[in-house]
């Protein structure tokens, strides 16, 4: 039976699949209607039954649980699908949003196409609340998860983020903090950049400073906790040289009229259109002489 009183206050869940975000450190920040969710769901699928049973505990509830996490078989998705056409199921991951790097996307997905009802419970989630903390523009970001464990493979993403005009969040573990970070500074240059971790909890804290700063910060010894790094955009490039707008003129005029040459490069090298224009002329004319 769930227990009484207003913080359970709701009307009975109508069949579905729940995606319920869950605290990622402090207790009190579940959501009321998160926890009445988990309190009437006829089954929780968790990434950790563990982690999610203290939760439950903490609530003074009971509820049926299935592990459902990256290793789980596809028939446990189909037979998930299959509760939440007549029933209400609730998705926990073991901390914040799921789908947030963990492979809820596939039931949901799978859910949709099958026509269940979906709902979620928006709450808290890392790379949110580190972007927040960490004093780096908001405006634009990219939540890229976590970065490979081998080397080639590693410095190839990095590469690939590199050029992104958007502020990265990743996650990371203790253990390969420091390493990720050098790699980091090696691979963008000296960028400034944020480590939040034990977010929401006891010892929560947030250290800026460039990435090579704090590469040496965490070499002598691996933090504990969930860790989150965000790192600032590149810088703004360069200008391009005279040759390179020259051969982007001459290539948009082969083809195409003056005027549609002229929006198309100064729209593709980010340039002035009057002095692209100018610059147009004077390649006509000189072709013309």
């Amino acid at each position: 039976m769930n227990p009484p009183g207003p913080y359970f206050e709701s009307a009975g869940l109508t069949p579905g699949l729940y995606i319920v975000a869950t605290p990622i450190g402090n207790l009190g920040d579940l959501s009321p209607r998160a926890a009445a969710t988990l309190a009437r769901a006829a089954v929780i699928a968790a990434e950790d039954t563990r982690v999610t049973a203290k939760l439950l505990h903490h609530l003074g509830v009971r509820v049926p649980m299935l592990a459902y996490h990256d290793h789980s078989d596809d028939s446990v998705r189909r037979g998930l699908i299959a509760r939440a056409l007549v029933e209400p199921v609730a998705l926990t991951s073991d901390a914040g949003t799921p789908l947030i790097s963990d492979p809820g996307f596939k039931l949901v997905r799978d859910a949709r196409a099958a026509g269940v009802n979906i709902v979620t419970l928006p709450g808290p989630c890392a790379a949110i609340a580190a972007l927040t903390l960490s004093g780096l523009p908001t405006d634009r970001f990219l939540f890229a998860g976590f970065l490979p464990a081998k080397a080639g493979a590693r410095t190839t993403a990095i590469a690939e983020l590199a050029s992104i005009r958007a502020t990265l969040v990743l996650y990371e573990s203790g253990p390969r903090l420091a390493a990720s970070l050098a790699a980091l500074a090696a691979g963008m240059g000296n960028r400034e950049a944020a480590v939040a971790r034990e977010i929401s909890k006891r010892f929560e804290e947030c250290v800026t400073g460039t990435l090579s700063d704090l590469a040496a910060r965490y070499a002598e010894a691996a933090p504990r906790g969930e860790i989150v790094i965000t790192i600032a955009p590149p810088g703004e490039a360069p200008p391009p040289d005279a040759e390179t707008l020259d051969e982007a003129l001459r290539t948009a005029l082969s083809r195409t009229s003056l005027k549609s040459a002229v929006a198309e490069v100064s729209s593709a090298l980010g340039l002035p259109r009057s002095d692209v224009y100018a610059r147009a002329l004077e390649l006509k004319a000189d072709a013309g002489a």
